[in-house]
């Protein structure tokens, strides 16, 4: 069934829409205020009609042949050391959690013996990640 303007328009539609008005003030047809006035009109858009008022003036844009960069949703995949470094810092914080608990049920108000866990290994780790250990190929052969 094709749309007519006075039907009811998808949350996917409005998004498709507000990601053409994106494409179009990077490519400089919109500026900043005509976008941000346009994407609040979109958002409050009810039918194809409002959806389409909002784009007239504007060049057809298909967004599947734009590059997977371009796109708005795309994501970069999270690279090996990204994710051990995320899994040393949860385990660091695991850590640091237990022995906290530990402390408050045994020894509240006393001496914070917890700190000579998380003090020495966060910073080891902190330097780590700030001056970077490992290979710069991130472990692949050469």
């Amino acid at each position: 069934m094709a749309a007519t303007p006075d039907m009811r328009a998808s949350d996917g539609d409005r998004d498709r829409v507000a990601a053409a008005l994106r494409e179009h003030c990077a490519e400089g047809r919109l500026t900043m205020d005509e976008f941000n006035e346009r994407l609040e009109l979109v958002y409050a858009g009810r039918t194809f009609g409002d959806l389409q008022k909002l784009t007239a003036d504007l060049p057809d844009i298909d967004l599947r042949a734009l590059p997977a960069t371009a796109q708005p949703s795309a994501e970069r995949p999270e690279s090996k050391a990204e994710k051990d470094l995320r899994a040393a810092w949860g385990a660091w914080a695991s850590a640091v959690a237990v022995t906290s608990v530990i402390w408050a049920l045994t020894d509240f108000g006393g001496y914070f013996w917890p700190m000579w866990v998380a003090g020495p290994w966060g910073a080891i780790m902190l330097v780590s990640m700030i001056f970077g250990t490992g290979s710069k190929n991130d472990g692949k052969k050469r």
